[in-house]
């Protein structure tokens, strides 16, 4: 018996440690066959991850998306594939990927809390979100868990600022004040802070630690002084400037600040002193002596528009620039600059001269070019206007105004087929400015004239009136080409009474109407009209020709050959002049 039960106790142990070494085997199979499941998971993980990226290059991120996604189901603890999802959910401006972003990037920093770049973009989801508070517990964190990252202080307070927790605001600049010393950053935000407050003395306190601290940085004197300016206290900024130029006399920004705190509180001759000495200076700032002839320029420019003359002001002006030009005379903005001065202070000429000199000395914008034309059309070089207008051509092919003058310098020069085609270039190109339309309908109305293609000329005037049905030029031209042709008489009678009526004293005008009214027959009010038109003084050959083929139909023959006489005296090559008074009649 007692043999048996050992020999029972023995089987057992066998089979116990059987069952363990079966047991073993089994665990062992498993956690192989699990960690190789492991590994393929994280393949197929690369795998997409990486399909992810290339289409994220590609910027299709739609198809980004989706990958990365599969990469999140075959690797849900990575938290880059949580960043990458946030990242491409944060390209979209709707607020519901916006809150799918902030999610995905919160997984991400959970996986991770030492990753500086989930922090940032963390961030900068929470401020697209307008969440400002958040975005600012995700610096803190950041900064708290990440070494080296106080730099983004700076970022951290404008965050507050958003949030319009100015207290924790400056706590924050004052942090950073500490970490990374005293600079232009921190010093100058915590003084505009301050000012904006009301705390006018510690605002001050800030400006003038900055400045002690980097005593000889003019840069920080110039911020300095510019927020005071901007906040209304523009003469301690004043005071802050002379008081630095009394121990550093070289120093062209602050005098061009200082000098422009003085033209803006009316102390110009104080401001002049400054000027000369900083453009007399070869190694001052190019750009700065730009921006004070631009200002010049501006406020000619304005008093130019309102009739005010200021001969001493522009005078100084252009001193200035020709101090400018000698020394940085081969520079194209000091050309365009000049062009601008010239044109303000009318002298057309010397403008127009500038203008050519930038074009030809290298790339320009389109103003330049339109202004050249301008003034090439103002002064009559309609051959200049040709040849400037096909090089700008070149450069704005769809520019309205380049065809525009193109078509009027060829008008002018009685190039019609080639007016008519630059004129309705300039039509096609210019739908969205009515005006501009206008102007052109009403070349075109000439030009189709002097082609004897009245339908179309016609057209264009009606257009034309469509926008202005009071434009002068137009009114003026279209009732004289209607006599002319003796058509629509009534109509051009009605404009040219609408001319008068407008412009009672205008000779050109009542000569119109005079003509309009000789062709319906109408010869008494005709002379009316053109006598009146003589008496201003400003009569023409036609007004004289006019005026006795009016008295001719009256039956003053004596008169009208006088008339006529006076005419050919301003105009002696016309040889119908000479028929009308030779033969005293009239030859239509």
């Amino acid at each position: 018996m007692i043999l048996f039960c050992k020999k029972i106790k023995r089987a057992a142990g066998l089979v116990l440690l059987l069952t363990l070494l079966a047991t073993n085997t089994f665990a062992q199979k498993k956690k192989k066959e699990d960690s190789a499941v492991q590994g393929l998971r994280l393949r197929e993980a690369e795998f997409y991850f990486t399909e992810g990226e290339k289409f994220f290059i590609l910027e299709d991120y739609a198809k980004a998306l989706i990958y990365y996604q599969k990469a999140l189901e075959a690797n849900p603890t990575n938290g880059t594939i949580h960043y990458k999802i946030a990242e491409v959910l944060s390209k979209s401006q709707k607020q519901e990927d916006l809150v799918k972003a902030s999610i995905s990037i919160e997984n991400a920093i959970q996986l991770d809390k030492t990753n500086k770049f989930f922090y940032l973009s963390a961030a900068t989801i929470y401020n697209s979100l307008a969440r400002f508070d958040k975005a600012a517990q995700v610096y803190e964190n950041m900064i708290s868990e990440v070494k080296g990252t106080e730099e983004y202080l700076y970022e951290l307070a404008a965050v507050y600022q958003y949030a319009n927790r100015m207290d924790d605001a400056l706590r924050t600049y004052e942090r950073a004040e500490k970490a990374l010393g005293i600079n232009e950053i921190s010093s100058i935000q915590k003084m505009r802070l301050f000012i904006e407050s009301g705390k006018v003395n510690e605002g001050l306190k800030e400006g003038e630690k900055l400045i002690t601290a980097f005593p000889d940085d003019e840069q920080y004197l110039m911020a300095f002084t510019e927020v005071l300016s901007k906040k209304g206290m523009r003469e301690q900024a004043i005071q802050y400037l002379e008081k630095y130029l009394s121990r550093n006399e070289n120093a062209p920004g602050a005098s061009m600040l200082l000098a422009s705190f003085y033209r803006e509180t009316n102390q110009e001759q104080k401001a002049r002193p400054l000027l000369i000495k900083l453009f007399d200076n070869t190694s001052a700032d190019l750009s700065s002596k730009l921006i004070v002839l631009g200002t010049y320029n501006a406020e000619l420019n304005n008093n130019r528009s309102k009739g005010i003359s200021d001969a001493d002001k522009e005078a100084f002006a252009l001193s200035l620039l020709e101090k400018l030009k000698a020394s940085d005379g081969e520079n194209t903005n000091v050309h365009i600059i000049g062009g601008d001065l010239y044109l303000s202070t009318g002298r057309n000429r010397e403008a127009q001269k500038e203008y050519l000199i930038a074009a030809e000395s290298g790339e320009v914008n389109f103003e330049v070019w339109e202004n050249l034309l301008y003034l090439e059309i103002r002064l009559e070089q309609y051959d200049n206007v040709l040849k400037h207008a096909e090089q700008a051509l070149e450069l704005f092919p769809n520019q309205a105004m380049i065809h525009y003058f193109n078509g009027f310098a060829n008008l002018r020069k009685r190039n019609y087929e080639e007016s008519i085609y630059s004129f309705e270039q300039a039509k096609r190109l210019s739908t969205s400015n009515a005006a501009l339309t206008s102007e052109v309908n009403g070349m075109l109305g000439d030009a189709y004239n002097a082609v004897k293609n009245y339908e179309k000329s016609d057209k264009a005037f009606e257009d034309a009136l469509l926008y202005n049905p009071n434009n002068d030029a137009i009114l003026n031209n279209y009732s004289y080409y209607l006599a002319l042709r003796k058509e629509n008489l009534e109509k051009a009678e009605k404009m040219a009474a609408t001319l008068i009526k407008n412009h009672p004293d205008n000779p050109t005008y009542l000569d119109t109407y005079a003509w309009v009214l000789y062709v319906r027959q109408k010869y008494k009010e005709a002379r009316k009209a053109i006598e009146k038109a003589i008496s201003t003084g400003k009569a023409t050959a036609t007004h004289f020709e006019h005026y006795g083929d009016i008295l001719y139909q009256l039956g003053e023959v004596d008169g009208a050959v006088k008339q006529w006489e006076k005419a050919r005296g301003l105009n002696a090559k016309s040889e119908t002049l000479n028929k009308k008074i030779a033969n005293r009649k009239i030859y239509e």
